[in-house]
């Protein structure tokens, strides 16, 4: 996989987006809006990743299936830091 400075750049606006839907879907006081925003960028890489090692399809740009690998691995990053937090 080849990671150029678009792919960069879809993964971070995928993950702000996919960070704030995640607040809305699992809001928490612990880490905020900026948490989640991170947390969301984070998982867009994650999700990114995933989906490439998994479907053989990533984040390629701006398009549905790449914003729901962002969300998803958002979603996932977040649970995972919700579990972390917690003890």
């Amino acid at each position: 996989m080849t990671i150029n400075l678009t792919y960069i750049l879809a993964w971070v606006i995928f993950g702000l987006i996919a960070g704030a839907i995640a607040n809305f879907i699992a809001p928490t006081s612990k880490l905020g809006i900026i948490g989640m925003v991170l947390l969301g960028i984070v998982g867009a890489v994650v999700g990114g990743y995933l989906g490439e090692m998994f479907f053989g399809v990533g984040i390629t740009g701006f398009n549905l299936a790449s914003f729901i690998l962002a969300v998803a691995g958002s979603l996932i990053v977040i649970f995972i830091a919700h579990l972390l937090a917690g003890r």
